[in-house]
């Protein structure tokens, strides 16, 4: 290979050499020595292809170049596209916080009273308790506020701490309503189980109630006020000797909670306060 290499370089030269010398040699009859047309003829092939090669060259590189710019767009198009996405994300968000207040202002509890917008910043559903923890702006949260959605009743406010505030779902174990059957009027208690489901418990084997029957709160308990829809009858069997055992699904469904309104404590009339024994809240 080397013998090889050292052969052309040696043409090369001589080349080189014999176009020098032509170079030299004066044209005769106006016209360009023998030499040097001979010359001209054998490097006029060689002179093509090395402009083809250049122009070829020439081409890989404006190829790069546009690679290397479309590059450069796509990946400025694609951090826009994400900047677009966030954005519209952040609308899509705002809109519904529209929406939630706009539903907050057409909302009428049952008992008239008035309604704090609350948005939801944690839910606990671990087998031992049922909570979550809300955040209101405004002050002057409450223990013992009811708090409900569009759908029905979530739950009731056990801890405050300034604006935030912990609530006891209806579906923690500890959990007690005072609910009725709606369509006939019969009362009992809504009870959380330790499967995060409703029971309504205490109506006698004898007492009317149908799969499908809604069941609201009665306000016998001082703390929910009445008619608030807690659950739907999904079954309903004999129980012990007394009582039946009657399942429900709540009305709110808790894996879509996003926001909640807590109700303001209706207190009861003066007259009234006084009528009872000891004090009242």
């Amino acid at each position: 290979m080397e013998e090889r290499r050292t052969a052309w370089l040696l043409i090369a030269l001589l080349v080189a050499q014999l176009l020098l010398v032509a170079s030299q040699v004066p044209a005769t009859g106006g016209g360009k020595s023998r030499l040097e047309a001979g010359a001209l003829l054998a490097l006029a092939p060689v002179a093509r292809a090395v402009a083809t090669l250049s122009a070829r060259v020439q081409s890989v590189g404006d190829w790069f170049s546009q690679r290397r710019t479309l590059r450069q767009e796509n990946e400025r198009l694609r951090i826009e596209n994400r900047q677009l996405s966030l954005q519209l994300l952040r609308l899509t968000e705002a809109e519904r916080r529209l929406e939630n207040l706009s539903r907050a202002v057409h909302y009428v509890p049952p008992d008239g009273g008035k309604l704090q917008l609350a948005d939801i910043l944690y839910v606990d559903h671990s087998s031992w308790v049922r909570t979550l923890v809300l955040y209101v702006p405004e002050a002057g949260l409450e223990i013992n506020q009811a708090v409900v959605t569009d759908d029905g009743l979530v739950g009731r406010v056990v801890l405050v701490a300034g604006p935030y505030a912990k609530v006891q779902l209806i579906t923690d174990r500890a959990a007690s309503i005072g609910a009725m059957v709606q369509r006939t009027r019969r009362q009992g208690l809504v009870q959380g189980t330790s499967q995060g489901e409703l029971q309504l418990a205490f109506l006698p084997r004898q007492s009317d109630v149908r799969q499908g029957d809604r069941v609201v709160t009665s306000g016998i308990d001082g703390i929910f006020p009445r008619g608030i829809a807690i659950g739907t009858v999904i079954s309903v069997s004999a129980g012990n000797d007394l009582f039946q055992t009657i399942r429900l699904a709540s009305a709110v469904d808790f894996s879509k909670l996003d926001h909640a309104y807590v109700l303001e404590r209706q207190a009861l009339p003066q007259e009234v306060q006084e009528a009872l024994p000891g004090e009242q809240p």
